[in-house]
C-alpha cells in the first residue's frame, strides 16, 4: 500500500516539477542605454532577460563602472550599446573587468547600434581641445525614429545569430515591430511637418538626428564646447547672437540641469523644452512609441507658442 502511495505522489509531483521549469533559459541582454533595452525587449519578448546600465536621468557619457555593472556584463550573452564613443569613459572597463570573452568588440555578443546608421557631425579634424568631440560622429542616434528602424533590423539579426534556437521567433517579432514602427514613424513625421525650418537652440549637441529628421535648424548651442557647462559669458554671447537670428525654442535633455535653458527663456521669452531623449525621460515616454509621441507633442506645443 505504501509503495502505491509513493508512486501516486511521484506521478503528481513530477508533472508539477516540469511545469515549474522554464521552457528555455532566457538570453541575458545587457543594454547600455534605456532605448536599446526597450528595443531589445520589443524584439525578444520573454525570450530574453534585459538589464540596463543607465536611466534617462543619467548622462550616458559619465557612468561609473560599478561592481554591479561588471557583474551584469560578466553574465551577459549579448551587450547592446550605442557605440560611436558614447560610452568610451566606462564601457571598456566593464568589458575588460568582466572577463566575458563572448561580449568583447568583434564578437557576436557585442552590438554597437551606431554601426548601422549614417552618422552626422563627423569631425574632419579630431581636436580634443574642442570638448567632448566624438571621432565617429554625433552618437545620439536614437532621436530619429528612422535610425531606430535600421538598428532594429540589425539587432534582430544579431539575436537570431546568438540564439539560433529561437531565430524564427525573433524574426516574427521583428516583422511585427517593423510594421508598427513604420506606421508610427509616418504619423510622427506628418505631425512634425509644421516644425520644418524652425530655428532652435540646443543646450547640448544632443539633437542632430532629431533636427535632421524634422528639418529643424540649430542656430546656437548653450554649451561653449560639447560637454562643457555653459558659462555666463558664453550665454551672453548666445543672447546677443539670437537678436539677429531669432529661435523658436531651446531644447535640453531630461538628464541635464535645466538652468541654462531656463535662463535663456527668462531673458528672451523663447520656450525651454525638456525632451525625454530616451525611454523613461518623461512620464509619457514609457516605451519607444511613447518616447516619440511625447517628443513630437512637446515640440509642437512649444513651436506654436510664438
Amino acid at each position: 500500500m505504501m509503495n502505491k502511495r509513493k508512486s501516486l505522489v511521484a506521478l503528481i509531483v513530477a508533472p508539477l516539477a516540469l511545469l515549474a521549469l522554464p521552457a528555455h533559459a532566457a538570453l541575458r541582454v545587457f543594454a547600455c542605454e534605456p532605448e536599446w533595452g526597450a528595443l531589445a525587449q520589443e524584439l525578444g519578448g520573454d525570450l530574453i532577460d534585459v538589464a540596463v546600465a543607465t536611466s534617462a536621468l543619467q548622462d550616458p557619457h559619465q557612468i561609473q563602472a560599478r561592481p554591479s555593472l561588471i557583474a551584469r556584463t560578466r553574465n551577459a550573452d549579448l551587450v547592446v550599446c550605442t557605440g560611436a564613443e558614447l560610452e568610451i569613459g566606462w564601457l571598456p572597463v566593464l568589458l575588460q573587468q568582466s572577463g566575458n570573452a563572448k561580449v568583447q568588440p568583434g564578437q557576436a555578443g557585442y552590438f554597437a547600434a551606431a554601426d548601422y546608421v549614417r552618422k552626422l557631425e563627423v569631425p574632419s579634424v579630431l581636436d580634443r581641445s574642442q570638448g567632448d568631440v566624438h571621432a565617429a560622429g554625433n552618437p545620439h542616434i536614437q532621436t530619429d525614429p528612422r535610425n531606430i528602424a535600421q538598428v532594429a533590423t540589425a539587432l534582430a539579426a544579431r539575436l537570431q545569430q546568438v540564439d539560433a534556437a529561437h531565430a524564427a521567433q525573433y524574426a516574427q517579432r521583428q516583422a511585427d515591430f517593423s510594421q508598427r514602427w513604420q506606421q508610427a514613424t509616418a504619423r510622427w513625421t506628418a505631425q512634425g511637418a509644421p516644425l520644418k525650418g524652425a530655428s532652435v537652440v540646443s543646450q547640448h549637441k544632443a539633437f542632430a538626428y532629431l533636427y535632421d529628421w524634422l528639418g529643424m535648424k540649430e542656430v546656437a548651442v548653450l554649451e561653449p564646447k560639447p560637454g562643457v557647462e555653459p558659462t555666463a559669458s558664453h550665454l551672453q554671447e548666445v543672447l546677443a547672437a539670437l537678436k539677429g537670428v531669432p529661435a523658436r525654442m531651446v531644447l535640453y535633455t531630461a538628464y541635464q540641469d535645466p538652468r541654462p535653458s531656463e535662463w535663456l527663456n527668462k531673458n528672451t521669452g523663447i520656450p525651454a523644452v525638456k525632451i525625454p531623449f530616451t525611454v523613461g525621460g518623461s512620464e509619457a515616454a514609457k516605451d519607444l512609441f511613447g518616447l516619440f509621441d511625447d517628443t513630437v507633442a512637446r515640440l509642437l506645443a512649444a513651436g506654436t507658442t510664438r
